[in-house]
């Protein structure tokens, strides 16, 4: 294949062909605008992707408060994210194949600038929480397409683009938790106000996705036009596997589902427990706060590195066993020395972290065709999400029952070395077309 043929966008979408790729689909011209108008997209869909749920994190006393809101609701509030992503990340296959990844990120990010309009002027827990699910279903949506966006669109820089993509997400989840409670300061106070201020941004994200999700379209009829022309050669087969694989036939796709989880466990613990476990070892709450900044900061740098590193390896298992090592350090440090080594155990778990963008890389290097990168991202992911969801509650439990750190943090130590071999299994230079049997 040739230079000219490999630019994606300015000239052809196409997917790249190697042997032991799948042919790939008519092509068809795509404007020059496209390439410039999506990487704008991308990023501003990723910086949308967390602060529904970390500006209501710095704001979540105000807010319990002046809804009235019992503890079971509150609680359920606190689990709502997990099980959102789970459950309308399932449905993202089939929207995906009846109306396009971009015309479905679209209204994904349509969905998240709504709920977040709604949501500050709900007058019972209800409301709220039902608009919150609803900025939830759309950022459930676009976690799972947007890896396929980046594998259809720029399938030559899947680990630029995922980098892109992974820092913007890291970069929006820490904005929202850092400058949510200063901008509700600096606009009179009302905690409403304060997460109003955040729909602002969401709106801004679904302006570029309007023409992407028209172009889209209009390709896709296009391709369908000639698939079917082609079928009547004999080419339809191709088109037919545009289905793709059966996932759950996959060990792959399970080792990338359960890798998924567990990294989402450590980082909900981390996120929801991480500064209570530095102020129960004598760290100020101010003090406390900070280190749980910095811990997310560093997946800022970080998720633009991770994916182009793993995309040059053939292998990323070593990424994944450096990753879960950096981990293990941090919880024996906060095991044995809490307040003394506070800022290097946040450095360390900060980087442990960063197992996210290593897994959205691996999704769109485990499949071939883009019809197989959707179906592993919602199945990694809502599987993922599903076994998330108990992992804070048990150490919450651990910790009111036992009275101190030492069992939960034993806990958390231990479950990032089945992580590990997850990411090792993940990691393997192998596709899920193959596992299940699917040839060219």
């Amino acid at each position: 294949m040739s230079d000219e043929e490999i630019q994606t966008m300015n000239r052809t979408a196409v997917v790249r062909t190697t042997p032991d790729r799948q042919p790939p689909a008519p092509t068809q011209v795509t404007p020059a605008w496209l390439g410039p108008v999506l990487i704008v997209g991308i990023v501003l869909a990723a910086l949308n992707l967390r602060p529904a749920i970390t500006s209501l994190g710095a704001l979540f006393e105000e807010t319990r408060t002046g809804l009235g809101m019992s503890g079971t609701v509150a609680g359920l509030i606190t689990s709502v994210p997990a099980l959102c992503f789970a459950v309308f990340g399932v449905t993202a296959p089939r929207l995906s194949r009846r109306f396009g990844p971009a015309a479905v990120v679209c209204a994904g990010m349509a969905a998240v600038a709504t709920g977040l309009l709604i949501r500050p002027f709900a007058t019972g827990a209800a409301g709220f929480l039902a608009a919150s699910a609803l900025s939830l279903a759309g950022i459930a949506l676009t976690n799972v397409l947007l890896p396929v966006i980046v594998k259809r669109y720029f399938p030559d820089r899947v680990g630029t683009m995922t980098g892109l993509y992974s820092m913007s997400l890291a970069a929006g989840t820490s904005l929202a938790a850092a400058a949510t409670v200063p901008l509700t300061a600096a606009l009179g106070g009302s905690w409403r106000t304060g997460l109003l201020v955040w729909a602002v941004l969401a709106l801004a994200a679904v302006l570029p996705w309007l023409p992407v999700a028209r172009a889209s379209r209009r390709a896709d009829r296009a391709e369908t036009a000639a698939a079917a022309a082609a079928a009547g050669s004999g080419a339809g087969a191709a088109a037919g596997a545009g289905t793709g694989p059966r996932v759950v036939r996959s060990r792959t796709a399970w080792a990338l589902a359960c890798y998924f989880g567990l990294q989402a466990t450590g980082a909900y613990i981390t996120m929801g427990w991480l500064p209570q476990i530095f102020r129960d070892a004598g760290v100020s709450a101010s003090t406390a706060g900070v280190l749980l900044a910095v811990t997310m900061v560093m997946g800022v740098p970080l998720a633009f590195v991770i994916p182009g590193l793993a995309a040059r390896m053939k292998n990323q298992g070593a990424i994944a066993v450096t990753l879960g090592v950096f981990g293990l350090v941090g919880y024996l440090g906060l095991y044995f020395a809490p307040a003394a080594g506070a800022w290097a155990w946040a450095l360390l778990l900060g980087i442990s972290n960063c197992a996210f963008p290593l897994v959205i890389t691996l999704i769109g290097l485990r499949a071939k065709s883009p019809a197989g990168v959707v179906k592993l991202s919602a199945f990694a992911q809502s599987t993922g999400y599903l076994i998330s969801i108990p992992g804070p509650l048990v150490i919450g439990a651990l910790y009111q029952h036992s009275g101190g750190w030492d069992l939960p943090l034993a806990l958390m130590a231990g479950l990032l070395v089945p992580q590990i071999v997850l990411g090792i299994r993940a990691g393997r230079d192998r596709t899920i077309e193959d596992e299940c049997g699917m040839r060219d």
